[in-house]
Formats: structure tokens, sequence, C-alpha cells
């Protein structure tokens, strides 16, 4: 939690938040100031909430990049409910989006989604079920940071009794085979957090 503009906004372009619940009146920049630099660089859902009431200032706040809009004094319960609608709006925009693609690149990493196959270049790249579910989660969330708890539950399930290092495991299999000697890993290791692979 922040309570400034200033530090808010270091706050929201340093880490991969799941959402951002803004107040229209900080000190230093104001909330519609730091939802526009925000939106400038990300995509995180902001719910912005204010005292101030009238539709105009609801417009000015949702022009501005908000995904929703709350006026204080609110109950708990109605954010939450805003919150959880917003989250499940984002996840379902982002299932079919990813639905829809049946290729994802990589730079010269190709997986065709419909067969299963994975190239790099012109080789065909043979992996597991686990390795290819583990770089496909990777590859179609290029660019964030994804822990390794994440990756365990997306790909060996939210019930699973396996410990976070086989992630660590798998991931060394995925790079013996898709990386190449003398150039850098496709995969790259955030310490103490997980795996990313970078445009």
């Amino acid at each position: 939690m922040h309570f400034n503009g200033r530090t808010g906004l270091e706050a929201a372009l340093a880490e991969d938040w799941d959402a951002i619940l803004l107040d229209l009146m900080l000190p230093e920049l104001n909330g519609l100031e730091v939802c526009r630099r925000v939106r400038q660089v990300k995509n995180t859902p902001i719910i912005m909430m204010t005292a101030r009431d009238s539709v105009i200032d609801r417009v000015s706040g949702l022009d501005h990049g908000a995904d929703d809009y709350i006026v204080k004094p609110f109950a708990i319960e109605e954010l939450l409910a805003r919150l959880r609608a917003l989250l499940r709006r984002i996840s379902i925009e982002g299932e079919n989006n990813t639905a829809k693609q049946t290729t994802i690149k990589y730079r010269d990493l190709v997986i065709e989604k419909e067969n299963r196959v994975v190239r790099r270049g012109d080789d065909i790249i043979e992996l597991t079920k686990r390795e290819y579910e583990l770089l496909l989660t990777l590859m179609e969330n290029v660019n964030v940071v994804l822990a390794r708890d994440v990756l365990l539950s997306k790909v060996w399930g939210y019930n699973s009794d396996v410990e976070t290092n086989v992630v660590d495991v798998y991931v060394r299999y995925i790079r013996n085979k898709i990386d190449r000697p003398g150039e850098p890993s496709y995969i790259q290791t955030v310490r103490g957090t997980g795996y990313v692979m970078r445009s």
C-alpha cells in the first residue's frame, strides 16, 4: 500500500500486480496522472476510487485508463465483487485471445499448438508433456516473470504435492533441448522468484 502518487506509480511499474486499487486524491501525483502513466506501459486492471461522484469525474477516470470506478463511501463487499468481476473478465479475455492463437512464436522458437510440435529453426524438438506445457506457459507470457509456484499450479495443477524445485529441474531439461551452445538461454532465471522469456 502506498499513500502518495509518486511512490504508488513506482510500485505499479516495478512489479506485475493482479489489479491496482487507485485513489483519485493522492499527494504529489494525483490518481488520474498515475493511471495515465501506468496505462502507457501496462494493462494491469485498475479500479479507481474517490469521493467525487459526478459524471464528469467518472468519465475522466475511465478515459484516463481505469477499468472501473467506485465512489466512497462504499461497502467492502461491493469492492470485492467488482474486483472479482474485473479479474474474471480479464482472465476470460486472455484465455480467448490465447485460444485463438494456434502458433506461438518466440524468436526462432515456434510451438504449433494444434499438433503440439515444437521447432527451433528447422529442428523439431522432442519434449515430454510437462516440458511442453511449461514451455508453452512461458511463451504465452513473454516478458512476464512467472513465479515457481505459479508455474507449478499451471503445469502440475493446484492440488499438486510436487515441490516447487521440480520447476527448476524441468526448466533445465527444456534448456538442454532448446538452447544452443555458446548462446544465452531463452529462459532467464529471476533469482528468488522464477523464470521469464524476454523479447
